[in-house]
C-alpha cells in the first residue's frame, strides 16, 4: 500500500468528518426561547395544558421531542428498537453528567468481572473538547470516521422524507440512538439535555430505569419560573413500569417529584449517601460526588437486577470500589498539575454548581489533598505533593460566562464561597469563549456566538460584583481562554507558583483543556460490529 494511497485516504476522512461537523453545526438555532418572547407550544396539542403555579405553560420555544419518535422510524428504528437498547436515563439540574459517567464505570467493572454487560454505551452533554465526547462506547467517544459515518446515515435518511429537519441537539440524539443500534449495545446511559417532559432524548418509552439529580434555579428562562415547574419537567422522564431514584430534594421539589409519580403510578424512591462508600477514594473528595454516585449506584443496581443473568444481577462491593477507582469525567473537578503551576478546572455554570466549585478549590488547596496523580502537559503521569509543607502557591481565579443567567451574580457566588472559606485569591481574569490568540477556531468548538458581547458594562458588572465581596483584588480582562492561560502563567512565575480555579462555563472549560491538554490523546471507538 503506497503512501499516498495512504495520505489521500487520511484526507478523505478528515474531509467527511469535517463535512458531517458542518452539518451538524448548522442545525443550531440561533437563539434559546425565553420568558421574554412568545409562549411556545400554542399549537402543540397538550402542551398549554402543562401544569404549574399560576395556571400557565411552564415551557418557552418548540420542544425538542417534536418529531424524534417520526424520525427514528423513517430510519428504520421502531419503539422495540429503541427500548432495546436497555435504557438508564438521567435528568436533573446539577450532577446528571457526573451520574452517568458513575454509571458507566459501575457497569464496566460489573462486566469486567462477569461478561455482562458486554458493551456499554453513554450520551452526555455538552461536549468539551470535540463533539464525539457526547457518544461514547465502552467509555471512548466514538472516531470521527465512524461519527461521520452514522452522522450522513441518518441526514440522507432522511433527506426529502421530512418537512423540517432536526436541529442541532435532535440530531445529535438521532445519530446517537442510531450509533447504539447499529453497534449492538448492551445498555444505553442516556443525560436529557434540558428539563425531562419535552425533551429529545424522552423519545425513549421503556427505559429500565431513571434517575433525577439534584434540582436547582437553572435553565428557568426555558423551565421556570418556580422550582416546582423545573421539577416537573425533570420527572417528565418517569416512565410507568420503570423503578425511578432520586437524591434527596428541597422540600417543593420534592413533592412535584412524588406527585409526578403517583401520577404515572411509578415507584420512586429518594437515595441519601451510601453509607458503605470509600472514604478515601480520590474521586469522591467532592461532597457532591459523593451523592452523585450514590444515586450512580441505585440506577447500576437496579438494572441488573432486570437484566442481567440470574447469577451476575447483583452490584458487588468489589465493582463498587472498582468503578470508584476508574471514574473519570473530565472538566469536573478535574486537576491538571504542569509542574509549578496547578489548574482547578470545573465546568460549574449555575449557582448551585459554583458553590461546590469554589469549595472544592478551597478545601483542596487548603489541605493539600486528594486530586494529585494526574497529567502534565508531556503526557506524563505525575504525582504532586501539594502539603502543608508546599511552597506558598499564588491564588488565581479565571472566570468566564455569558448567557441569560446573571454572570455577575454568578461570579459573586463565586467570590462569596471562597471568602467562606477563608481562601483570598490574590489575581481575578475575567475572559470570554474565544479560545485562541490567532483566531482559529476548532471545528469542534462548541459554543455559540453569545447574544450579548461581553462589552465593557458587562466587565464593569461583573467586576463591581466580585469587589463587593474582597475589595482587594486584582482583576484583569484577556479577551481569550489562551491569553488568560498565559497571564496565570506569568503571575506564577513570578513567585513559587500558582493555583487556578478555571471556571464558570463548560464553553471555557473545553477551550482551556484543548490547551492544556494538547499533547494528550485518546483512544477513540472505533470498532463496528
Amino acid at each position: 500500500m503506497s503512501r499516498s494511497w495512504k495520505r489521500n485516504s487520511i484526507h478523505q476522512m478528515e474531509d467527511l468528518y469535517s463535512s458531517a461537523i458542518a452539518l451538524l453545526n448548522s442545525r443550531r438555532r440561533k437563539t434559546r426561547p425565553s420568558l421574554t418572547g412568545p409562549l411556545g407550544g400554542s399549537n402543540i396539542p397538550g402542551l398549554d395544558s402543562v401544569p404549574s403555579l399560576n395556571g400557565t405553560p411552564s415551557f418557552k420555544g418548540t420542544p425538542s421531542l417534536m418529531g424524534v419518535r417520526e424520525w427514528l422510524q423513517e430510519l428504520g428504528h421502531s419503539d422495540d428498537d429503541v427500548n432495546g437498547l436497555n435504557v438508564i436515563q438521567v435528568s436533573g439540574t446539577k450532577g446528571k453528567g457526573s451520574t452517568c459517567a458513575f454509571i458507566n464505570s459501575l457497569l464496566k467493572a460489573h462486566g469486567e468481572r462477569t461478561g455482562f454487560p458486554r458493551k456499554i454505551g453513554l450520551y452526555t452533554s455538552p461536549h468539551l473538547k470535540y463533539v464525539q465526547e457526547r457518544i461514547q462506547i465502552d467509555s471512548r467517544p466514538i472516531s470521527e470516521i465512524l461519527f461521520a459515518k452514522y452522522a450522513f446515515e441518518v441526514w440522507h435518511g432522511l433527506s426529502g422524507k421530512i418537512s423540517s429537519g432536526p436541529r442541532y441537539l435532535q440530531l445529535l440524539l438521532l445519530i446517537s440512538v442510531h450509533a447504539f443500534i447499529r453497534e449492538g449495545i448492551d445498555v444505553a446511559i442516556y443525560e436529557t439535555h434540558t428539563g425531562g417532559e419535552y425533551d429529545a432524548t424522552n423519545v425513549i418509552q421503556k427505559p429500565v430505569v431513571t434517575g433525577v439529580t439534584t434540582i436547582g434555579m437553572d435553565h428557568v428562562e426555558q423551565l421556570g419560573p418556580s422550582i416546582e415547574n423545573i421539577a416537573w419537567h425533570k420527572a417528565g422522564i418517569f416512565k410507568h413500569g420503570s423503578p425511578a431514584f432520586s437524591t434527596f430534594q428541597e422540600p417543593a421539589a420534592a413533592t412535584v417529584l412524588r406527585q409526578r409519580a403517583n401520577e404515572k403510578n411509578v415507584a420512586l424512591q429518594f437515595i441519601g449517601v451510601n453509607p458503605t462508600l470509600p472514604h478515601n477514594a480520590l474521586a469522591l473528595k467532592p461532597e457532591v460526588q459523593r451523592t452523585n454516585c450514590s444515586l450512580a449506584i441505585a440506577l447500576a443496581s437496579t438494572f441488573l437486577k432486570v437484566k442481567a443473568p440470574q447469577d451476575y444481577c447483583i452490584l458487588t462491593s468489589q465493582d463498587i470500589l472498582q468503578g470508584i477507582e476508574q471514574f473519570s469525567w473530565p472538566g469536573r473537578f478535574h486537576h491538571i498539575v504542569d509542574g509549578n503551576h496547578q489548574w482547578f478546572l470545573d465546568g460549574a455554570h449555575n449557582e448551585l454548581s459554583i458553590q461546590k466549585a469554589a469549595q472544592w478549590f478551597v478545601e483542596t488547596t487548603s489541605e493539600g489533598q486528594g486530586y494529585l496523580i494526574m497529567f502534565d502537559l508531556s503526557n506524563v503521569e505525575l504525582k504532586a505533593d501539594v502539603s502543608s509543607k508546599s511552597p506558598s502557591y499564588t491564588r488565581v481565579l479565571i472566570f468566564s460566562h455569558i448567557s441569560e443567567r446573571d454572570g455577575a451574580a454568578l461570579l459573586k457566588g463565586v467570590a462569596e464561597a471562597l471568602h467562606r472559606g477563608g481562601l483570598q485569591v490574590q489575581h481575578v481574569i475575567l475572559s470570554t469563549y474565544e479560545e485562541r490568540q490567532d483566531g482559529a477556531v476548532s471545528m469542534d468548538h462548541c459554543s455559540k456566538t453569545p447574544e450579548q458581547p461581553f462589552s465593557p458594562d458587562i466587565q464593569k458588572d461583573y467586576i463591581e460584583a466580585y469587589r463587593s465581596i474582597d475589595p482587594d483584588a486584582r482583576i484583569s480582562i484577556e479577551p481569550t481562554i489562551e491569553g488568560a492561560l498565559n497571564l496565570a502563567r506569568e503571575i506564577g512565575s513570578r513567585g513559587n507558583g500558582m493555583q487556578a480555579l478555571v471556571t464558570g462555563s463548560l464553553y471555557l472549560i473545553g477551550g482551556a483543556l484543548r490547551l492544556l491538554e494538547k499533547n494528550t490523546k485518546e483512544m477513540p471507538y472505533n470498532i463496528s460490529t
